[in-house]
């Protein structure tokens, strides 16, 4: 098997099973009272992410490949990070209910589903930028990642919105 492939396979893997683990996980509750408020800190870690994919695209366009390369592997360590601290919270705790009305509540729900679909979209697209470039595949690298960029960056931000705006119903 084919180097190329072999990391395909595992894209194709690892693309269906974090949505999956995480929906099964949400469906699990424990008993358990975390010692800290999980929500404030994830919503930290998604504006921190926005800020270094911004400034990793500004290094890439300076030629500053090391500091592109730092920055982008702290985008993906902050995101799973994100993620384990998310699911933590879900299965410790109760979902909380957004209480607004009229054009807010359409408005939340409009951010919070396209930021959840396209979340799970941005897996695949996240792993094969990766690849790309750890192969060394560059013009691939970049075409894949004008596409993952944007997306990555609107996940990161609505993030940090949903929680804005779902905060004073904590």
């Amino acid at each position: 098997m084919s180097e190329k492939n072999k990391y395909g396979i595992w894209i194709k893997i690892i693309s269906v099973l974090i949505p999956l683990v995480v929906a099964i996980l949400f469906r699990v509750k424990i008993d358990y009272d975390l010692p800290i408020f999980l929500p404030p800190i994830y919503a930290t870690i998604n504006a921190i992410t926005a800020l270094l994919l911004v400034f990793a695209l500004i290094a890439i366009k300076r030629n500053k490949v090391a500091l592109h390369q730092r920055l982008m592997q702290s985008c993906i360590v902050l995101s799973l990070l994100f993620l384990v601290m998310y699911i933590a919270y879900h299965m410790t705790t109760d979902p909380t209910p957004f209480l607004g009305e009229g054009s807010v509540k359409t408005l939340y729900f409009f951010i919070l589903i396209s930021h959840i679909v396209l979340s799970v979209a941005l897996i695949p697209l996240v792993l094969i930028s990766y690849v790309r470039a750890f192969q060394k595949e560059f013009p691939e690298h970049k075409k894949i990642s004008k596409i993952t960029f944007p997306i990555w960056l609107y996940v990161a931000v609505t993030g940090v919105i949903v929680y804005i705006m779902i905060a004073p119903y904590y």
